[in-house]
């Protein structure tokens, strides 16, 4: 019997709700439907606290859990933070570089501006305005 299957056949067994479970673990009911289900594993703090509330050994507790498994859900869940920390990254630099455009384009419209209000104030100025 799996991990997930073995925890709620427990906690049925023990006639605990979801919520009073996670209320015992200190963890939400979204997080022990997720041990259930076998979308996630508990760290080994709240193993140690599930064996202790359910007075059973670890070995009991976790017996025939699928080590590569967890271990595959877990290189995963890292590549996932990986991804997400790269796009992260990525909005940051696009961010900053539209940032800079923007700068450079008010920059270069205030210089056109001042031109032609110097080319209006001084028209007669040759050197001013001769392209040599």
């Amino acid at each position: 019997m799996k991990f997930n299957e073995k925890l709620l056949a427990i906690r049925k067994k023990q006639g605990l709700s979801q919520e009073e479970l996670g209320m015992e673990l200190q963890v939400s009911r979204q997080t022990i439907s997720k041990w259930e289900a076998g979308q996630s594993y508990p760290d080994f703090q709240r193993l140690v606290m599930l064996s202790d509330y359910f007075n059973m050994t670890l070995d009991e507790l976790v017996k025939d859990i699928d080590v590569q498994d967890v271990r595959e859900k877990n290189l995963m869940d890292e590549k996932v933070s990986s991804i997400y920390s790269d796009v992260e990254k990525g909005k940051d630099l696009l961010q900053k570089c539209w940032k800079v455009m923007c700068c450079l384009g008010i920059f270069i419209l205030v210089l056109t501006v001042l031109a032609l209000i110097l080319h209006f104030i001084f028209p007669d100025v040759k050197w001013l305005w001769s392209m040599k």
